[in-house]
């Protein structure tokens, strides 16, 4: 075992497979891309329009980011729950599940519970605000997941969230009355775990597009000569720029 960046003890990098030999459900937190109701910290310098036309192509590099993951169920964890159609036209090969009711804190409970109650091996819950993460993080997460010596698996984000929660069984204080959209989630995340004795693995840290800023530092990323990543939302970026 070996210090992890949360501050918690994590693990060296691990090929294993789940026990039970059933699958682990990657889901993916989404919202309907409508106006005025997605990334409306991006705006200015987008419209709400815009915006919400990011966030779409946001969702499609991240069903490709999960699509890439061999052997794993992709799962669109979506909200609200009268837009099944819409996501079922998104991503017609994923699973769909409500997120159900609530703040973060309950929709993370229910679709990672609901998962895990449906028998798989485990369950991770990622953002879809990351469009460049590499998928090499999602593979070693699903790796990490099933580790019998694993309790929960965090990708950190650089502004003290994360990208990233995976488990083999629901820990509710990891997710109730959480100071959620602070800097403080993944630390606060990460004393809840040590309180209750849990092995954590985490993953290298990445960043998030919360902020014009941050919506910068995506822009000059994906215009480097070497970056493939995020189809959708570099051509988005690109018609923008024109």
């Amino acid at each position: 075992m070996q210090l992890g960046k949360c501050g918690l003890r994590g693990t060296d990098q691990m090929r294993v497979t789940g026990g039970s030999g059933a699958p682990v459900a990657v889901a993916i937190m989404a919202k309907a891309p409508r106006a005025g109701e997605v990334k409306t910290r991006l705006c200015p310098p987008l419209s709400h329009a815009e915006a919400a036309e990011l966030y779409r192509c946001f969702l499609l590099d991240k069903l490709a980011q999960v699509r890439a993951v061999a052997g794993a169920r992709a799962v669109l964890a979506f909200t609200p729950d009268d837009e099944r159609g819409l996501f079922g036209q998104l991503a017609p090969d994923f699973q769909l599940v409500g997120q159900g009711d609530g703040d973060l804190g309950r929709r993370l409970l229910t679709s990672i519970g609901g998962l895990l109650g449906d028998g798989y091996t485990g369950a991770l819950a990622i953002d879809s605000d990351t469009p460049s993460l590499p998928i090499d993080f999602l593979r070693r997460a699903v790796d990490l997941v099933a580790a019998p010596d694993i309790d929960v698996v965090l990708g950190p984000c650089d502004d003290g969230g994360y990208y990233l929660i995976g488990m083999r069984r629901v820990w509710p204080t990891l997710f109730e009355a959480m100071p959620w959209s602070t800097a403080h989630v993944l630390t606060e995340t990460a004393r809840r775990a040590e309180a209750e004795g849990l092995r954590v693995a985490c993953l290298p840290t990445w960043f998030d597009v919360d902020t014009p800023e941050d919506l910068e530092r995506l822009t000059a990323s994906l215009a480097a000569p070497d970056s493939n990543t995020a189809y959708h939302t570099r051509r988005f970026l690109e018609r923008r720029a024109r």
